[in-house]
């Protein structure tokens, strides 16, 4: 019998390429269904995964918020999944400093509710596992001399949006400690690739060069990014799905830092565009110097690596932003 699993927040970035990828998997698909929960927020389409789901008999989609507590709770009680893995979130830093409290809603009170809805299930299945997806920045800081962020390293979010991240992943690690649900945490460092929108930096950069627009770069460009091709993060998730031991906390890393700078110059060079485009603007409040990720414990317990350097995924990322004109055309009408 085929294992239920939902998939919350998938018409959205990260969500969208795992579904495409490892969802429609021909192996996957022959012991995996999936239900696909989004809000269709701003940053979700369901247009971005129509293909998949007119294709693959092993999806469906449902547009829930998972603010809505009683939708999450008839979800759950029409069809007892065997997992969850967590994806939903707000994301966008800038977005965090100006409207915090959605972030909270969101990020906190929704991973809340989906836990809750977890447990009776997890009581009657001790195979049930919740994978949640969070990110780098609960760690906060790192100076150009710091070693890269492992598991241990204590939380320390600097912005609205990392400190609602940092509460949803000590709520996950509760419901462990408290309850013993299997639940996992996972960590990335910057992702980039095919279908994110276009407010994070990459597609930014990539559609206003295309545009000939002004590029703008917070300060002086100097601050650290770790880049991780989503296709790579994507998988360690599913590792963790699969393999990862109960209570752990996994990080995933491109091994790849670079200078904001840099990257807005390589995407500029890559596009035969001029330099003379990049516009420094004033700082983001709160802006994080570095990130550097340690995914030694991935490596040793998962079997997982990052395979896709950053130059390859950068120039399969503009290709496709080259090749998609209509999709970003579809998710810039809309944005708000």
């Amino acid at each position: 019998m085929k294992k239920n699993i939902l998939l919350t927040g998938c018409a959205g970035f990260i969500g969208s390429n795992f579904v495409k990828k490892i969802a429609c998997d021909h192996q996957i698909k022959e012991t995996f269904n999936f239900t696909i929960l989004d809000a269709l927020t701003y940053a979700g389409r369901k247009q971005t995964l129509e293909p998949e789901l007119e294709q693959n008999k092993n999806l469906r989609f449902v547009q829930i918020d998972i603010r809505d507590n009683n939708r999450v709770q008839n979800l759950f009680n029409e069809l007892p999944f065997d997992g969850v893995i967590h994806f939903a979130a707000e994301s966008h830093v800038d977005r965090s400093i100006t409207n915090p409290n959605i972030f909270v809603e969101t990020n906190v009170l929704g991973t809340l509710n989906l836990l809750n809805a977890s447990l009776p299930l997890f009581n009657r299945n001790p195979e049930f596992r919740f994978v949640h997806v969070s990110t780098d920045e609960v760690y906060g800081t790192l100076s150009e001399s710091d070693p890269a962020f492992t598991e241990e390293t204590p939380l320390a979010p600097n912005s609205p949006y990392s400190a609602s991240k940092a509460g949803s992943d000590l709520l996950v690690r509760s419901y462990f400690e408290t309850y013993k649900l299997n639940a996992i945490t996972t960590r990335c460092s910057n992702n980039y690739g095919p279908y994110q929108f276009p407010e994070k930096l990459i597609p930014l950069m990539i559609q206003n060069a295309l545009n000939n627009k002004k590029l703008p770069v917070y300060g002086d460009g100097r601050n650290i990014r770790d880049w991780i091709f989503v296709d790579d993060h994507n998988r360690g998730i599913w590792q963790s799905f699969l393999k990862g031991k109960a209570g752990e906390v996994y990080n995933f890393g491109g091994n790849s830092e670079k200078r904001n700078i840099d990257v807005v110059r390589h995407i500029l060079k890559t596009l035969n565009k001029p330099e003379s485009l990049i516009q420094f603007v004033e700082d983001r409040k709160g802006h994080d110097w570095r990130y550097a990720i340690d995914y030694s414990k991935a490596q040793k317990d998962l079997n997982w690596n990052p395979t896709v350097s950053f130059e390859t995924g950068l120039e399969k990322t503009i290709e496709w932003y080259l090749k998609n004109n209509a999709w970003i055309q579809m998710i810039e009408s809309t944005r708000t």
